[in-house]
C-alpha cells in the first residue's frame, strides 16, 4: 500500500485505500471501519424503536418481533406499576 504525497513540509499524505488525507505512517482505515460499524448499530437501536424492521443480528422471518416484544414488555411494565398503585391505594385507606 503506498501513499501519495501531498504537504511532504506538514508531513501530510494521501492514503488512496481509504481517500482520507492523514498523516505520514498513520492511516485512518481501521478507525474508519470501526465508525462505520458504529453507525450500523446506531442506526439499529433508532430503528428498534419504531417496531418495524429486524435487528442486524437476528435471524431471517423475524420482522415482528420487536413489535411483539415492545408490547409484552409494555404489558408488564403497566402490570406491574397498576399493582404498585393499587397497593399504595389499598393500605393507605386502612
Amino acid at each position: 500500500m503506498g501513499y501519495i504525497q501531498v504537504l511532504p513540509e506538514y508531513g501530510l499524505v494521501a492514503d488512496p485505500m481509504v481517500g482520507l488525507v492523514t498523516t505520514a505512517g498513520a492511516s485512518l482505515g481501521p478507525v474508519v471501519e470501526r465508525v462505520e460499524k458504529l453507525d450500523k448499530v446506531a442506526d439499529d437501536i433508532v430503528n428498534m424503536l419504531s417496531g418495524e424492521g429486524e435487528f442486524l443480528a437476528s435471524f431471517p422471518g423475524r420482522d415482528q418481533s420487536l413489535l411483539y416484544a415492545g408490547g409484552v414488555t409494555a404489558m408488564w411494565y403497566g402490570l406491574a406499576v397498576g399493582l404498585f398503585i393499587a397497593g399504595i391505594i389499598a393500605f393507605g385507606f386502612l
